[in-house]
């Protein structure tokens, strides 16, 4: 392994994934598009292997009871086009992926990729499977990224890297 070494969970490999996206997407400055296929066909093998597997905020590790249908395609397509929205915060928690900032200029992207609009959060989200909520209980993002941890990413990164190509 020489992208993935120290993921034992599906959600600490989709973080990783997006990292390492942005760091090699060839449409980001100093990509490299041969690396980056090579990143996404090890994501693609370790996903078969991880993909039930996941962990809460605590770091407490548990395979899921029914197996994900989410396909590391989707997950790859998804982040590739969030790469390129101007001006947005990526986040994900646990198998939910969040995209809060200026979204309003790429709402039709966003759903286009089937995410949907949480009014009370004030962001988009997306989860692979149908998701049916259990309890009447509303959790703030908060208290989301409490249960099941975060990992934000936004396009400063993106523009800071741009930043030191030119520089």
């Amino acid at each position: 392994m020489k992208y993935f070494k120290n993921c034992r969970t599906a959600e600490e490999l989709k973080k990783e994934y997006r990292k390492f996206a942005m760091k090699l997407h060839p449409d980001i400055v100093g990509g490299d598009g041969e690396e980056f296929k090579a990143m996404q066909a090890e994501f693609e093998k370790l996903w078969g292997r991880l993909k039930n597997v996941h962990s809460n905020a605590q770091g407490e590790t548990y395979t899921a009871k029914q197996e994900t249908a989410e396909t590391p395609q989707e997950f790859i397509h998804i982040i590739n086009v969030l790469i390129a929205l101007a001006g947005v915060e990526v986040e994900i928690c646990g198998k939910w992926i969040w995209v809060s900032g200026d979204t309003k200029p790429h709402r039709e992207t966003l759903k286009q990729l089937n995410f949907k609009w949480a009014h009370k959060k004030q962001a988009w989200y997306y989860h692979a499977e149908p998701y049916r909520k259990k309890s009447h209980v509303d959790f703030t993002l908060e208290e989301i990224r409490d249960m099941f941890g975060s990992q934000r990413y936004d396009q400063k990164q993106k523009e800071e890297k741009k930043l030191k190509a030119v520089v």
